[in-house]
């Protein structure tokens, strides 16, 4: 019996003491974003649109279907309206006109203001195509760690145009 005990403490012997490394990390992230205000505006063209079928251009000078004035530097072309007749009088004829009076050129950034309170679009161009974003109230997202070691965020919500992402990672390795 002697004997296997002392194979017994020889093998142990042999053995090193255990080694691990163990990693705690723990992050903590909070990002809080408030978008700027915006607008998009785009000029609407003027336009004539004129077809038909058995008609004809007014028999005067300077007679015409329609038309658009040149405008100015300042001022959108301007519609010119027809003057036309029948051609071929008692048969059938059709005839379609439509136009659209654009929007004048204005200065650049003309009508559109933003707020340095809010910091958001107060007033928007006068086009006729407008997409606005108003953004966010500044002042009003917030957020807080309550503690480094993974406890607790506290996001405050904020208005229309605020964003807040709040993220607590917790990592243990043991090798």
């Amino acid at each position: 019996m002697m004997k296997r005990f002392a194979v017994l403490i020889g093998l142990l012997s042999l053995c090193g003491p255990v080694r691990a490394d163990v990693t705690h990390r723990i992050q903590s992230n909070i990002q809080l974003t408030v978008d700027g205000a915006s607008t998009t505006a785009t000029r609407v063209p003027s336009a004539v649109s004129v077809s038909g079928v058995n008609v004809k251009v007014g028999t005067g000078n300077n007679d015409t279907f329609a038309g658009l004035t040149a405008g100015s530097a300042t001022a959108a072309a301007t519609v010119v309206p027809g003057n036309f007749t029948i051609n071929t009088a008692g048969q059938n004829f059709s005839f379609s006109n439509s136009a659209i009076t654009g929007d004048p050129i204005s200065t650049l950034a003309a009508g559109v203001a933003i707020s340095t309170t809010t910091g958001q679009a107060a007033s928007l161009p006068a086009y006729g195509q407008v997409t606005s974003f108003a953004g966010g109230v500044k002042g009003d997202l917030g957020g807080t760690l309550t503690s480094v070691g993974g406890g607790a965020l506290a996001i405050t919500a904020g208005n229309a145009g605020t964003t807040s992402i709040g993220q607590i990672t917790s990592e243990l390795t043991v090798r």
